[in-house]
């Protein structure tokens, strides 16, 4: 039995709307563009329906991938974490050690990773080292450029405007 992921309520969420726009909006466009696509006549060398036929294959391939995931997902709420140590749906303020450097990021699922919003996953490598840390502790990350160490600053639910 495949072990749960773990995911932020938010995360969980995005998921399912993202499902309904796919099974509501894009099912409805694509089968659209099948039917027009067909009313050109000859299917063997008709381009458009070539292209329908593939873009309803990815379509539907994200909508099963989508479900298996809501339904093999472990929702971690927001109001039942645990400020003394990280967890999916906490935002750590990290230092690296030997630098002024500080940077705030969230610990998401994999599915919600995005680093732009200064979101990672639990799974990349500074996600998983700090995973179950607390306020003081220093952790190791293996970098392509060797190792960094972090100092964990603070927990907290959300990002703070300075850091």
């Amino acid at each position: 039995m495949e072990k749960k992921r773990r995911m932020s309520r938010e995360g969980f969420e995005n998921l399912k709307t993202e499902l309904e726009e796919l099974i509501n909006v894009q099912r409805v466009d694509v089968a659209q563009k099948l039917k027009e696509a067909r009313s050109y006549g000859d299917l063997s060398e008709n381009a458009e329906y070539d292209e329908a036929k593939n873009e309803q294959a990815l379509l539907e391939s994200r909508i099963a991938e989508l479900k298996y995931i809501i339904e093999n997902a472990e929702i971690v709420d927001d109001d039942s974490l645990n400020l003394d140590e990280v967890d999916i749906g906490m935002v750590v303020t990290l230092k690296k050690v030997g630098t002024d450097k500080i940077e705030q990021l969230k610990i998401v699922g994999t599915n919600e990773a995005n680093f732009r919003e200064h979101k990672i996953s639990d799974e990349s490598p500074i996600g998983k080292a700090a995973m179950r840390k607390k306020v003081g502790d220093i952790f190791i990350v293996e970098a392509p450029a060797g190792e960094i160490q972090y100092e964990i600053l603070e927990i907290a639910r959300d990002i703070q405007k300075e850091v």
